[in-house]
């Protein structure tokens, strides 16, 4: 997978390596991109927990991103 700048509050799509079907799995929201790694914070992450989670750029879990029009 390339790696691409994100942003913050984009969407990251997630296609864990379970499934590995080419469709989207999970979705968190991008905090910051840094030192080639993605922050995110996603919901139902072990149970019902909201967090952060550390993504290495190039994970082969993470599917793509998407930018909202936030207004």
């Amino acid at each position: 997978m390339v790696a691409i700048l994100q942003e913050v509050g984009d969407i990251i799509f997630f296609d864990w390596a379970d499934s590995n079907d080419n469709k989207a799995d999970h979705v968190g929201i991008v905090e910051k991109c840094e030192n080639g790694k993605v922050y995110t914070i996603e919901g139902n992450t072990k149970g019902d927990m909201c967090k952060q989670n550390i993504y290495d750029i190039n994970s082969s879990v993470i599917l793509g991103y998407g930018t909202p029009a936030y207004q």
